[in-house]
């Protein structure tokens, strides 16, 4: 099984030092292992992680838990003061990933 497409909303511009508003969702069933189907535990299928890199270096990341509703949403704001590459990657406790990536061109 490979992760679903991720889903992300980066504005295309922005004014050097401005606070963009970043949106990023990934559709995934976050099963805990611990929800009980036909007398037997649901097999564990959960995200371990989002990162975000802005032109490679780290900027933004989540660690998820069993507390972590399916379909984790996130919304957060960056400041850049230059054009800037941004890398989404989710991964999952298998070691799939699966990454999206947008470009802010700030002038």
């Amino acid at each position: 099984m490979t992760l679903a497409t991720p889903r992300i909303r980066v504005p295309r511009s922005a004014r050097p030092g401005e606070a963009v508003e970043i949106r990023a969702l990934m559709e995934h069933p976050m099963e805990t292992g611990l929800r009980q189907e036909g007398g037997r535990a649901a097999p564990r299928d959960m995200l371990q992680r989002l990162t975000v890199s802005v032109n490679g270096a780290l900027a933004f990341q989540a660690e998820f838990r069993n507390g972590t509703s399916a379909n984790p949403y996130h919304v957060f704001f960056l400041k850049l003061d230059r054009t800037s590459e941004l890398v989404f990657t989710w991964t999952d406790e298998q070691g799939r990933s699966a990454r999206a990536q947008a470009r802010v061109t700030v002038g």
